[in-house]
């Protein structure tokens, strides 16, 4: 399968075919209102202003599964996301990204790029934290925390994955050689 064969919910339960997004550079995030990486969202906002009109769309998928980080409905998350950080770009649906009842799309984006290590400051206290939770986290491709980052290129491509560590302003550039 491709990307493009995916269909996902929007935050209202509306169908959305991941075609629709065909011929765009894609960012695709797991993300949490209650996080200590959520000021991201400042970030991802900045990419979105200075990139969208050249084709990049941001994917907002809440996700609940890291430390009840993403509490409140898909309509609370909406309204945080626009007050907090005046995000134009839209959320999905709350969904799971590990386990049985996991997205399809992520367990596609997980098989295509699987974890890349934790970096920067913030590194050795993730290796920490999620090694307590899965001691074989560095073997696995699963998401290991919110605002685990799929770069995604015009052809549907997922070429490459950033952990929560990196901040999308890091993400910049390549996103620019994509567009």
């Amino acid at each position: 399968m491709a990307i493009y064969d995916y269909t996902v919910l929007d935050r209202k339960g509306n169908e959305v075919s991941m075609a629709n997004f065909k011929d765009k550079v894609l960012l695709i995030v797991n993300t949490a209102t209650g996080c200590g990486f959520t000021p991201q969202y400042k970030g991802l906002e900045e990419l979105w202003q200075k990139y969208h009109d050249k084709g990049l769309e941001i994917l907002d998928f809440p996700c609940d599964q890291f430390g009840h980080q993403a509490p409140g409905d898909d309509d609370e998350i909406h309204e945080f996301c626009q007050l907090k950080y005046k995000t134009s770009f839209d959320n999905f649906k709350k969904i799971e990204v590990n386990g049985e009842n996991e997205l399809p799309l992520f367990t596609f984006l997980k098989s295509q790029q699987g974890f890349k290590g934790f970096t920067g400051i913030k590194g050795a206290l993730m290796n920490t934290v999620v090694g307590k939770i899965d001691p074989d986290f560095k073997n696995n491709a699963n998401i290991k925390w919110n605002f685990t980052k799929f770069l995604v290129d015009r052809n549907g491509n997922v070429v490459d994955r950033f952990e929560p560590t990196v901040e999308p302003k890091k993400i910049e550039e390549k996103i620019e050689n994509l567009l």
